[in-house]
This record gives structure tokens, sequence and C-alpha cells, in this order.
């Protein structure tokens, strides 16, 4: 089975607080599933109560709480250090005065909206959003490769 890059990418990206994607790795699947819907099926509570979509989720849920090596979680934003990519892209700057205006820009409180503001400003939005993305690429495809996924771009 071969998983596209893409889809990899996209269930790293939808992923929240609330909602956390996995790979079927019978079908390549992504699949979602709320951090409710999670904790109830790690419980084992009883579901019948809940309305027909929340118990479609909640049984992918128990699927994937009991169905040990048939998924496995995509990296989240905790796996994921957006900090240190801005961090990254700023010393990867040839310009010294857009350096260092960005890495003021990422010290303290507000970092992430400060960053994103001077990106905007100093009209560099389409070269941060490459860089990330290319990053991103990076982090999918070393997750990829950590799990012997095979897949293509």
């Amino acid at each position: 089975m071969q998983v596209k890059l893409e889809h990899i990418l996209d269930g790293i990206e939808m992923q929240s607080e609330e909602s956390h994607a996995y790979l079927n790795l019978e079908t390549g699947e992504i699949v979602y599933v709320s951090r409710e819907a999670l904790v109830i099926a790690e419980d084992g509570e009883e579901f019948e109560h809940l309305l027909e979509w929340q118990q479609d989720e909640v049984k992918q849920a128990y699927d994937i709480v009991e169905s040990t090596g048939k998924y496995v979680s995509l990296p989240t934003s905790f796996d994921i250090d957006e900090y240190d990519m801005m961090e990254r892209f700023c010393y990867s700057l040839s310009d010294h005065k857009k350096q260092d205006i960005l890495l003021h820009s990422i010290k303290g409180k507000g970092a992430f909206r400060r960053f994103k503001d001077h990106v905007n400003r100093l009209g560099m939005k389409e070269q941060w959003y490459d860089y990330r993305d290319q990053k991103y690429k990076e982090i999918a495809k070393e997750f990829c490769q950590s799990k012997n996924i095979d897949y293509i771009e």
C-alpha cells in the first residue's frame, strides 16, 4: 500500500486540540476523531445515547483504540515545533535587516502573531509559506520513513 504524501500533510494540518488524525495502515485512509470520542473509547463507555453521527465517530475511535497496529497517529502540533521553524526561517534570510526584525518579533508573548504581521509587512508572506510548506513536507516524509510507510509525492 502507498499513501499520497499530500494526504499525510492534510491530516497533519487538519488536526487541532480537539481532533486527532490517524492513518489506517491497512487502507491508507486518514481518519479523524475527536478527543471526546477517544476518551469514550479508552474508558469503554456506552455510547448508544449519542446522536448517530457521534456514534459513528465513537465506533471509529473504538477501532483505533482496540486495533493494535492498524492505525498510527499522525504528528500533532505538539510534535511539530513551529516556533523553531520560524526561528530557522529567520536565520535562513540573507537580508540581515529583515532577519533582525523577524528575530525580534518572535521574542515573548504574542510571537506567532507578531511574526506573521512582520512577514506580511515585509512582503515575505509567500517566502515564509513556501519555507513552512517545505518543512511540513520534510516532517511528513520523516514520519512515513519512521513508520516504514510507502508514500508517493
